[in-house]
This record gives structure tokens, sequence and C-alpha cells, in this order.
């Protein structure tokens, strides 16, 4: 992997999936969420840190090391801290590489003129359900 310093804002199911593949595949890792609990979800081979605390608060992604990251994730289940996230993380800190989570695909915008790139589960979930219609739909003709 290209980066060597990833900070990871969330610690949910899909947090901890991309923590642990990211940290296997050599990069520094750091992993944050308000919620210690939440660090159960890492394997327990997860090499890399963890620090609990609120993104929300610059005090926390500076403990994280967001000034010296090369890429920041920020996926939380919240669109408003990813966008605060990703924003500190952009325009504070000149983060190279910033992707966020965002469910409202109207606020993809916004992200876009930050220069961050967004996932919307939103639009792929819509797309799989209309590539399921197409597909049984060409199914039901065949």
């Amino acid at each position: 992997m290209r980066y060597q310093y990833v900070v990871v804002v969330g610690a949910g199911r899909l947090g901890s999936i991309l923590a642990n593949r990211i940290s296997r595949l050599g990069s520094s890792v750091v992993v944050v969420d308000r919620d210690e609990r939440a660090f159960r979800n890492l394997d327990v081979d997860f090499s890399g840190f963890k620090v609990t605390g609120d993104a929300a608060e610059m005090a926390v992604l500076l403990r994280a090391g967001v000034d010296r990251a090369d890429c920041v994730l920020a996926i939380t289940p919240y669109d408003n801290v990813n966008l605060m996230v990703a924003q500190v993380a952009r325009e504070m800190f000149d983060v190279e590489r910033v992707i966020a989570r965002n469910y409202d695909p109207s606020r993809e915008v916004i992200y876009h003129e930050m220069g961050v790139e967004t996932i919307c589960p939103t639009q792929l979930a819509a797309g799989a359900f209309l590539d399921a219609l197409d597909r049984s739909a060409r199914e039901a003709e065949a």
C-alpha cells in the first residue's frame, strides 16, 4: 500500500475491517472512536494504535496524528462528523488523501468542493438494487 500513515475515524464494522486490512498491508494505522467498546471489532492481531475520543475535537485528531497522516478515512455513521473530520484533515493539515463515508447524496457536492472523495452507501445500495432489477428482468426475458 502506498500510504504509510493512515487515520481511520470510526471503529464500527466498516472501520474495523478497513483498519485490519490496511494494517496487514503494512501501513501504520490509528483508529479513532469515541466508544472504547468499538475497538473490540478489531482483530486480535491488529498492529495499529487506538485513540478513544470524539473526533470532532481537535485534540483527539492531533492525538491520532492527523497532522502527519498521508491518508484519512472518515467513516463514522454521522455525516456531520465525517464532513468536519474531512474538512480539518484536508484544509488544516493538507492530508494527501481524504475519503469520507456520506449517507446523504445531496451533500456529496460539499465534500467534492473541498477535494474530499466520498463513498455513499445510499448511492451504492440504490445501484445494487437497480442492477438486481435489471438482472431479473433480463432473466425473465430469456
